[in-house]
């Protein structure tokens, strides 16, 4: 490898590292915080969160909020004591139903509150969540989550949320496990005059009096997706002509990178046109598409997707692939965006499935490839990421400890579904089975398992021990063969029990398809082949 094939390879290194941080932490032990964190406890169950009214004053120079939570909930089961999150430094001042104080107890950051009106089965009831204090600040968004305080170029107050993995309750009170979304969602949020502040859903109002602007989003959301950005920003937009009709899709950036963002976002309807291709219409045309500049690198904020790439194609100007296919794209436009479907449509219960998040999406930055330039550089792009690939630990995580698993969910992910599209050996099928999952399940919170099964159901593939295989071990399955007197032998090794995955591969350059086992087989009509070549789209080992 020369110099310079080095120097990329360390550059591209790098990047991912960083990309993965916090991912890569893996934690020692677990403790109660990440049980009341993490699971659907005994305060959580009984309640199914209907709406809420986020309602706040956010003072940049005092890197300061204050304001309230209006939680709307359903009554499935009368209980007593409903649980609420809140991360300190930030401190609940009170809560209240029907303008009653109520008694809460804490145990970290959670927040049990004692209600005194009966809860009647069915019915509809809010508590309201008095809060204030200095929120954390975020170290490294988005991979160490709270509020980012910067300032721009003109020294103007430049302030956005993250929060992903740590918890929406470390700057706003909430029900916060992924399990529950709510319904629809107000959020309103006054700042200090000559800035404007972009949150999800659709502007239902400005005060221009208080500088209080009021956002809806009338879809399910999930609590991290939730997010508030504060700058001196202008917008510009268009209407996209998508499956389900027109679609308003709007940029909000920062004042001097107008004339910057207005020819970088020519990648976003390129976007929306590859994944309506693949995943089917956008999931929340009601609330339409934004794309927000931040300061800090980006994140998939429902319906208000940031941004902080540097106006750069690949990862900073980086090819993560190390094909030059990488760079055709802006990753993080294309990446981010692509979580609407995966993340925000799809959404996992249980942080430890989070490859269905970032699986699906690494993925679908080779489908954007797929439609605009071709299979090939579609192949090329998933094959390279695999340089990134550490093996380190299992792609799942710890369930219910808010836990997620190896970084490698990204670059494993996206190679275990390329190879999935080769078993299923049609590729209108394969596009049938992503429309059909963000069709079937809608605005759902989903289980790795359900995942897992609608793919082998709907591709009719015994696919059990190929999800087993790559998602929970670290080892990827080695193709051994050798040629002999009566034929060609092979076998697998390195691999689950009872592992079975059919293969292609090039004998004599014709393609011929193989279905190893852990035992060997022979392939009798093949005694004398000269060449054999296992078809580098699957992602498997060979050893001669």
């Amino acid at each position: 490898m020369n110099i310079a094939k080095v120097l990329v390879f360390l550059a591209v290194f790098s990047i991912s590292s960083i990309m993965n941080a916090q991912l890569l932490q893996e934690k020692g032990g677990f403790t109660e915080q990440d049980t009341l964190r993490g699971s659907i406890t005994p305060e959580r169950a009984w309640w199914d969160l209907n709406y809420y009214h986020l309602d706040i004053e956010v003072k940049p120079d005092d890197k300061y909020i204050a304001g309230k939570n209006t939680i709307r909930y359903k009554v499935l089961n009368s209980k007593k004591v409903l649980q609420v999150d809140l991360q300190l430094p930030l401190k609940i001042n009170k809560i209240t139903q029907d303008g009653k104080m109520l008694q809460f107890t804490s145990n970290g950051n959670a927040h049990f509150v004692r209600l005194k009106k009966k809860q009647k089965k069915g019915a509809f009831n809010e508590i309201i969540v008095h809060y204030s204090g200095h929120p954390k600040e975020a170290i490294r968004a988005p991979w160490d989550g709270g509020f980012s305080w910067k300032k721009d170029d003109n020294g103007k107050h430049f302030v956005a949320t993250s929060c992903q993995g740590l918890g929406a309750s470390v700057w706003w009170p909430n029900k916060d496990h992924m399990y529950d979304e709510v319904d629809s969602m107000l959020i309103s949020v006054k700042v200090p005059k000559g800035l404007t502040n972009v949150a999800n859903g659709r502007l239902r109002k400005l005060d221009k009096e208080t500088n209080t602007s009021h956002w809806f989003v009338s879809n399910p959301i999930n609590n991290y997706g939730v997010n508030v950005n504060i700058a001196d920003y202008v917008h510009f937009g268009e209407v996209y002509d998508g499956e389900k009709g027109p679609l308003d899709m709007d940029y909000w950036v920062l004042r001097d990178d107008l004339e910057k963002a207005k020819e970088q976002f020519k990648d976003a309807p390129k976007m929306m046109a590859a994944f309506e291709h693949w995943f089917g219409p956008y999931p929340f045309y009601e609330d339409s598409f934004k794309l927000v500049q931040v300061p800090y690198l980006g994140m998939e904020h429902q319906s208000s997707v940031t941004y902080g790439n540097q106006w750069k194609k690949g990862y900073l100007g980086k090819d993560l692939s190390g094909t030059g296919w990488g760079l055709k794209f802006d990753f993080l436009l294309i990446h981010e965006s692509g979580h609407e479907w995966f993340a925000n449509n799809i959404t996992y219960k249980d942080i430890a499935d989070m490859w269905v998040h970032e699986g699906f999406t690494s993925y679908s930055e080779n489908l954007f490839l797929d439609y605009h330039y071709g299979t090939e550089a579609s192949e090329a792009y998933v094959q390279g990421l695999r340089a990134n690939i550490k093996n380190d630990r299992p792609v799942i995580g710890t369930y219910n400890v808010n836990a997620e698993g190896s970084g490698d969910m990204y670059y494993k992910g996206s190679n275990l579904l390329h190879t999935i599209r080769q078993l299923v050996n049609d590729d209108e099928q394969w596009r049938q089975i992503l429309r059909g999952l963000n069709k079937d399940f809608y605005h759902q919170t989903v289980t790795t398992a359900q995942i897992e099964n609608y793919m082998a159901d709907k591709s009719g593939l015994e696919l059990q021990t190929v999800f087993d295989q790559y998602l929970r071990t670290t080892m990827i399955p080695n193709f051994e063969y050798k040629m002999e007197a009566n034929g060609l032998q092979y076998r697998y090794t390195n691999v689950v029990d009872g592992f079975t995955m059919p293969i292609r591969v090039f004998v004599n350059s014709k393609k011929v398809w193989l279905e190893p086992t852990a035992e060997w087989k022979t392939a009798s009509d093949y005694k004398n082949a000269e060449t054999i070549e296992v078809d580098s789209n699957f992602y498997v080992s060979t050893k001669k």
